[in-house]
């Protein structure tokens, strides 16, 4: 690759071949990468192998299969499904449980540093 025209403040000039050709191969990289982790994620949400090794009866009682949650273009949880309402639903169960634990936590500490 040869070196970047620049103008006369030093910055890369923009109109060169050379540098629509470097901005066009970065946009293709960043695409191939975005595809790299979205291929990798989808390999890790994918259950593990079953095994041949023999269960005993308190080990065959198995949790309800979780379906796949359905997710926006940008990768959040779509909150308009069932699974998603689900979900919101212990993030805001979660959320209140966490305040309530600081509240009691800062409580105390206020009546020890009486």
């Amino acid at each position: 690759m040869s070196t970047l025209k620049r103008t006369a403040s030093g910055k890369v000039d923009k109109r060169t071949k050379e540098y629509k050709e470097l901005v066009e191969r970065a946009k293709k990289a960043r695409l191939a990468k975005a595809k790299a982790a979205k291929a990798a994620e989808k390999a890790a949400a994918k259950p593990a192998a079953k095994t041949t090794a023999k269960t005993t009866a308190k080990t065959t009682a198995k949790k309800p299969a979780a379906s796949s949650i359905k997710r926006r273009a940008d990768g959040k949880v779509d909150l308009r499904t069932k699974e998603g309402k689900a979900v919101a639903e212990r993030m805001a169960k979660a959320r209140a449980a966490r305040s309530t634990e600081q509240k009691g936590i800062a409580s105390l500490l206020k009546k020890l540093l009486k």
